[in-house]
């Protein structure tokens, strides 16, 4: 953790950018070959971490994996199947070959919680999660690429906080290195953060939102202001977006999100505090083929999908934000004279010697220049679909200016970088 809480960081104090991306069945569904082939791909296209469900969604207590192997005994959270987690540890040793985190969820919410999605059985109360808990923590107290996420497409609402918080203290009563975070669900119009449960909660280290399906443009910012502005201060990120090729509302008359949906909802976030991104694509976390049904109307087998263009997009986020000191990055929404609204809606950030401005729609924008320590700023436009950058010229650093992108419209997002002009060339 940085020490002003704000973000991860290796163990060295290296700052660490969360790119993620979403595999919930990949222990579940894909063979060692498959595996190698999803990680190689995600590698090269700069992904950090990779989501994935011990306990799967999918019929995942009943439904056996690659190799024939089911979970646990008797559907039995104590009695777990030695040949199940043999296969689950070679996948997470084949991750660590490519220096890729798995961010471990140790049971989807079915098995706490059974609703419309998720079809159980549900297994799991506060003693046998907090056993299982124990168990699984220890299991992976060693292995240096893990970072625990607990819940699962769940509340923590009713008699499912008492389940998610002995399984959260299960874990961290073996495992006390390695940081946790919460995955809730989405819905309600707006999305939800484990904030809303868990954020007092001691094994709780940082927090994740869910904006999710529901509609275009939904506004996940919020959701980031909203924990930012929370103490104890912890890091936070949107860790399920609007997936690409997901229907929107599940309704494939309504279309689809692409590129630009995902990128939204991205630099939305990222420039309004989160530490990092995630990304999910509907074909992809299922590793839909021709021989599985389709899960809400999923489209398209899984290794097509993994090339999609907002995937291999989310590299230019990465290579932006890293560009700069992460670690001084903060949300500042008093550079802008105003900010816009709707699909419109700009934000802002900036570290002691540059800002950066996401323009979701190409609106121009009036800022407030003297935010950062300079005499003169550059300014710069980066597209955020190839990671070009072009030079708009040099400014001093007291005037309150408007900036035009090239281009405007749906899809024609820009970022307006400012700089120092004596320090970046």
């Amino acid at each position: 953790m940085s020490p002003n809480r704000r973000s991860l960081v290796w163990e060295d104090g290296a700052p660490f950018f969360w790119a993620g991306d979403t595999a919930w069945e990949l222990f579940h569904r894909l063979s060692r070959k498959e595996a190698e082939f999803y990680f190689e791909n995600r590698r090269q296209k700069g992904f950090t971490v990779l989501m994935a469900v011990v306990l799967a969604e999918l019929d995942g207590l009943n439904s056996p994996n690659a190799l024939g192997d089911r979970p646990l005994i008797d559907n039995d959270p104590l009695q777990p199947n030695a040949a199940y987690f043999d296969y689950v540890d070679e996948i997470i040793r084949l991750a660590a070959e490519k220096e890729l985190f798995i961010g471990l969820l140790p049971t989807w919410g079915d098995k706490i919680e059974r609703l419309a999605h998720g079809i159980g059985p549900v297994i799991f109360n506060p003693e046998n999660a907090y056993a299982y808990g124990q168990w699984i923590g220890n299991l992976y107290k060693d292995v240096h690429n893990i970072i625990w996420i607990n819940g699962g497409d769940r509340s923590g609402d009713g008699q499912n906080f008492a389940v998610w918080d002995a399984l959260g203290r299960g874990i961290k009563s073996m495992d006390s290195t390695h940081l946790m975070g919460f995955h809730p669900p989405g819905g309600g119009g707006f999305g939800y953060s484990s904030s809303r449960w868990f954020h007092q909660c001691d094994w709780l280290d940082f927090n994740m939102a869910q904006s999710g399906h529901e509609y275009r443009d939904l506004p996940n910012y919020r959701l980031i202001e909203d924990d930012y502005a929370l103490t104890p201060v912890k890091p936070c990120l949107d860790g399920e977006p609007r997936y690409e090729d997901h229907c929107i509302n599940w309704e494939p008359e309504q279309g689809w999100f692409d590129d630009y949906d995902v990128r939204q909802s991205v630099y939305w976030s990222l420039f309004s505090g989160a530490f990092g991104i995630s990304y999910g694509c509907h074909s992809v976390w299922q590793f839909l083929n021709a021989e599985r049904k389709s899960v809400g109307h999923a489209r398209g087998d899984w290794r097509h999908a993994l090339d999609l263009p907002g995937a291999a997009q989310l590299i230019h986020a990465r290579r932006l934000i890293e560009s700069y000191p992460m670690l001084e990055r903060r949300p500042d929404q008093s550079l802008l004279v105003q900010p816009g609204s709707g699909r419109d809606h700009a934000v802002a950030c900036q570290g002691d010697n540059y800002a950066l401005i996401y323009l979701p729609t190409g609106k121009g924008v009036t800022v407030r220049l003297g935010h950062i320590r300079a005499e003169k700023v550059k300014a710069v436009w980066y597209d955020p679909r190839n990671g070009q950058a072009f030079t708009i010229g040099v400014f001093t650093n007291s005037l309150q200016l408007p900036f035009t992108p090239p281009t405007s419209g749906q899809g024609n997002d820009w970022i307006l970088i400012l700089e120092n002009s004596d320090i970046k060339s």
